[in-house]
């Protein structure tokens, strides 16, 4: 009885964290500001004309599309430029700062219109997205920033589908209780105005954090300005490190720890119970076969919903959840041991101290 209590609360708190994940409205009206899009970019030459085919039937007049180069070793400007997009060299890295930091705002410092989306360079935009992001920030104001759906093209990204999950679940922005008490942003999407960057102190105020999105949006609430959440379905995607599983485990390595001690604590305690209420199903089969299986088509079925609602990574993945859990436990715990024991990781043949505000 106490084996199927304590699942029961740990899959409860599953469908508590997301309990909806709100999407940008579809845009009717056409009358929408300028907006300068930036895109930092370093070695993305494979992404970016992704990207840019997707953004230019949605431009408007007086819209403009800046790709920073940020020391790329490939082609990455000849591809923006011929994409159409203003591209700009970003100037050597600065003591102190994070790559991603400096690029956009090398770029922010460039943007011409009011309004500014900050892109990564391999999202892409849905038909529409563009006017959808730019009114939904108008509604809300302050920082908006979205989710991207997530794409799966190989097996290896399927891996990617809990650490998807927990990312949404751990802003606090989808219970029940609505965004009240949310924290963090989605760095791949990010609109704002050019007064509230400034206001926040933008990303020249978080230079050396790791997690940029995150202390960027801590820094908008501190200002006393409003940060949207939202998820992407419709509007942007993404493809999450296509290039194999090296760069999925780098990648995660250098954002997972960090992220969870920037998490509420009764939130990291709801995750917990949830991913406890995942790994049950194993722990109680040699004592409780029949409940050992009532639990796996339980958190099976809870999986089928949360991955459709966040990638394309089908009911297969879901229903052998228990590779991409193994994956999660293991990849967290490297994060851990870079993030805390050897501070530093690295990401795109750069290390990046963990500690904040190291150089």
């Amino acid at each position: 009885m106490g084996d199927a209590l304590a699942f029961l609360v740990g899959w409860g708190a599953g469908w508590w964290l997301l309990w909806r994940i709100p999407v940008p409205a579809p845009v009717r009206r056409t009358d929408r500001p300028a907006v300068s899009v930036i895109i930092p970019a370093r070695d993305e030459e494979a992404s970016l004309p992704t990207l840019l085919d997707s953004l230019r039937p949605q431009l408007r007049p007086g819209d403009e599309v800046v790709v920073v180069d940020d020391h790329s070793d490939d082609a990455t400007a000849a591809v923006a430029a011929d994409g159409g997009a203003t591209v700009v060299a970003a100037p050597e890295l600065p003591p102190g700062w994070v790559g991603k930091s400096w690029a956009c705002h090398t770029g922010a410092a460039r943007a011409t219109n009011d309004v500014i989306a900050f892109l990564d360079a391999d999202t892409r935009l849905e038909a529409g997205g563009l006017d959808r992001l730019v009114v939904g920030h108008r509604h809300s104001g302050g920082l908006y920033s979205v989710q991207p759906w997530h794409d799966v093209a190989r097996p290896h990204e399927r891996l990617a589908a809990l650490f998807n999950v927990v990312a949404l679940m751990g802003t606090s922005a989808f219970t029940p209780l609505g965004p009240r008490r949310s924290v963090g942003a989605f760095g791949p999407c990010l609109v704002t105005t050019a007064g509230d960057y400034r206001a926040s102190g933008g990303h020249a105020g978080v230079r050396g954090e790791v997690l940029d999105d995150l202390a960027l949006a801590s820094r908008y609430r501190a200002a006393g300005l409003p940060v949207a959440l939202r998820g992407g379905r419709g509007t942007i995607r993404f493809r999450m490190y296509p290039r194999g599983i090296g760069q999925v485990v780098e990648g995660f390595s250098k954002n997972f720890a960090a992220a969870a001690s920037s998490i509420r604590p009764l939130t990291v305690v709801a995750i917990s119970a949830w991913i406890a209420a995942l790994s049950a199903p194993a722990a109680l089969a040699p004592a409780d076969p029949v409940l050992a299986a009532m639990c796996y088509l339980a958190v099976a079925g809870q999986l089928v919903v949360h991955l459709h609602r966040t990638g394309g990574f089908g009911s297969i993945t879901a229903l052998a959840y228990v590779v991409p859990l193994a994956f999660f436990l293991a990849v967290f715990a490297r994060s851990l041991w870079l993030t805390f024991a050897r501070r530093e990781v690295r990401w795109k043949g750069r290390g990046v101290p963990t500690r904040r505000g190291a150089a």
